[in-house]
C-alpha cells in the first residue's frame, strides 16, 4: 500500500440490481455517493451528512449498517495514492435528488462499473458476487 491514502465512506443503495452512483461537476467518472470525515466525527455522523448534502436525503441512523473496506489507486491521480473506502448500507428518508457539487445521479448496472472510479470496481464487483448487482 503507498503512503499517502484518502480515507472515505461510501452509501450502498441498491435498487433492481443496480446501484445509485453520482458525478460531480466536471467529472467524467460516476463515484458512489459519499465522501470524507469533518475533524471529529464518526463513520455514521459524516455518511449521514454527506449523503444529505450530495442526494437531499436523510439516512436513518439505526438502518447504517457496514458492508466492508476496499482500496484502489485513486482516480485522477498521478503519484500512487490509494482510497480507502468503508462502505455502508443505510435505509433513508426523502426524495433523492443531486444537490451540492453533484451534477447528476444515475443507477448503474454491474456491466457499466467502467464508468466509476477504480475503487468502485472492487466494489462492484463484490456487490456482484453476492448476487446484489447484476
Amino acid at each position: 500500500m503507498s503512503s499517502k491514502f484518502i480515507d472515505k465512506l461510501a452509501w450502498i443503495e441498491i435498487k433492481e440490481n443496480k446501484i445509485l452512483t453520482t458525478r460531480s461537476k466536471g467529472k467524467d467518472v460516476y463515484y458512489i455517493p459519499g465522501g470524507k470525515r469533518d475533524p471529529g466525527e464518526n463513520d455514521a455522523e459524516a455518511l449521514i451528512r454527506e449523503v444529505q448534502e450530495e442526494l437531499s436525503v436523510d439516512i436513518v441512523p439505526m438502518s447504517i449498517r457496514y458492508m466492508g473496506t476496499f482500496s484502489a489507486q485513486a482516480h485522477g491521480k498521478k503519484e500512487p495514492v490509494d482510497v480507502k473506502m468503508s462502505c455502508y448500507f443505510g435505509e433513508y428518508e426523502g426524495d433523492l435528488a443531486p444537490a451540492s457539487e453533484i451534477e447528476e445521479m444515475r443507477w448503474l448496472s454491474y456491466e457499466e462499473k467502467e464508468l466509476t472510479s477504480f475503487v468502485d470496481h472492487k466494489i462492484f464487483d463484490w456487490l456482484n458476487a453476492q448476487g446484489m448487482l447484476t
